[in-house]
């Protein structure tokens, strides 16, 4: 496991220090790659090297040394899975746990939180509104979700993964627009916090759309809709999850088995286990009809800043500020090429106190690229539309996938001018280059 805590304390006293990599390595006598290697927690200097640290940092050699050998915490990622009534995920959370507790995860679920109050007398039914009902079921869904992280930092776990059935903002799929804005308002939140608090969503799509045959609700007693209902609930749940930075859709497009298969391999690839790979595809397309994408539910408009840091030549480093209307969340991410469709891809998330301490180690080659994407749901494929300000003719379309062959499939308004996964000039470090 990275130690990310070290490696951001000697980033900190390196970006005071005003040094570049580059120079902090030349005053050590060591490579751009050992300090790369700190900063990013895959490796810690020896005592020798604590010692010429502490006299370029002018800090004690105690401190350092304090800070190099305190126990790193654990590793803590959530998750939600979710999905249309009767799409498997009761099935699937053994799956989780078989398999990633073989993988040396402590694995935490918080139970559904819709079923253990309909099976314990609280409904829509004996509420006094939908409204009412949906209320005590958020309340309950963040207080549960609490509890399970106070008690996944106080476990001697290197690596713990909190399975959610079910997240906060199912609940949008029940609402009506102002029902769920006058939720967001007496929770004091709002839906970007809301939505994306999780490290990344996985949604099973019921087995109404593809597999009617084994639809059914005998095996759920909080469960009453009709394949229908439950059809176009699905389609509500992928809407109200769209926009999330990690979004993936596991349809019925092959046997049961092979669906758990998949959602494992999803989960796994997120996790980085055994490797983070990243299979991403670009297209350059015509300047899509904004007033069509922001119609549509299946689409939502995120404001983007990413900014470049420095780093080693075969590294990628970048921070990004992502949200709308005044909400944001912030990421670090890492990638190292592969192959042409493979990278390594290292993201983590920031507070916005270590976002706004990274930018000091802003790459000053490269300008700051500012953006507007929009998150597309299309045929069970997740698709990232960015609209840049220097174009008015062109957008760049992308989607990430688990496999190198899976087809693309477009909707007809998107109008795909030629894919340019290979061609480095489309790609966001070469748009941000200062010319």
């Amino acid at each position: 496991m990275n130690d990310y805590s070290f490696g951001n304390y000697i980033l900190m006293l390196r970006s005071r220090a005003g040094l570049s990599q580059s120079a902090l390595a030349a005053l050590l006598g060591v490579t751009n790659k050992a300090v790369s290697k700190w900063e990013v927690g895959k490796a810690k200097p020896g005592v020798e090297m604590i010692r010429k640290l502490a006299a370029v940092f002018q800090v004690s050699v105690d401190e350092l040394l304090k800070r190099r050998e305190e126990e790193a915490p654990a590793e803590i990622v959530k998750i939600v899975v979710t999905g249309g009534p009767c799409a498997g995920k009761t099935t699937a959370m053994s799956w989780i746990q078989n398999a990633f507790t073989q993988m040396g995860y402590v694995v935490l679920f918080v139970p559904e939180t819709v079923t253990e109050l309909i099976d314990g007398g609280v409904a829509p039914w004996t509420c006094r509104s939908n409204a009412a009902f949906q209320r005590c079921q958020l309340h309950l869904q963040l207080e549960k979700e609490n509890v399970f992280m106070q008690a996944a930092q106080a476990m001697d776990a290197a690596k713990v993964l909190i399975v959610c059935d079910r997240g906060a903002l199912d609940n949008k799929a029940y609402m009506d627009r102002l029902e769920f804005a006058a939720l967001l308002e007496e929770f004091g939140t709002n839906e970007v916090d809301l939505r994306d608090h999780y490290d990344a969503v996985f949604h099973l799509v019921t087995a109404a759309k593809g597999a009617e045959a084994f639809y059914s609700t005998a095996n759920n007693t909080a469960r009453t809709e009709t394949a229908e209902e439950a059809a176009a609930l699905d389609d509500k749940l992928i809407s109200a999850w769209t926009g999330h930075p990690h979004l993936r859709v596991i349809d019925n497009s092959s046997g049961f088995e092979e669906k758990m298969k998949r959602l494992i391999a999803e989960i796994s690839s997120f996790l980085g286990e055994p490797e983070p790979f990243e299979i991403e595809r670009k297209f350059l397309i015509e300047y899509p009809d904004l007033k069509w994408l922001e119609s549509i539910p299946n689409c939502r408009r995120i404001e983007i800043i990413q900014t470049y840091l420095k780093s080693d030549e075969d590294e990628e480093v970048r921070v990004r500020q992502r949200g709308s209307q005044g909400h944001y969340v912030y990421f670090q991410t890492t990638k190292r090429k592969v192959s042409d469709l493979k990278r390594v891809e290292i993201e983590r998330r920031l507070t916005e106190s270590e976002y706004l301490r990274l930018l000091m180690n802003a790459d000053t080659t490269k300008r700051q690229i500012r953006k507007t994407r929009y998150c597309l749901t299309y045929e069970n494929q997740y698709f990232e539309i960015d609209v840049y300000p220097f174009w008015n003719d062109q957008a760049i379309a992308e989607i990430e996938l688990s496999d190198e062959n899976a087809d693309v499939r477009f909707p007809k308004q998107i109008k795909v001018i030629k894919e340019v996964t290979d061609d480095e000039s489309y790609k966001n470090a070469s748009l941000a280059k200062i010319k």
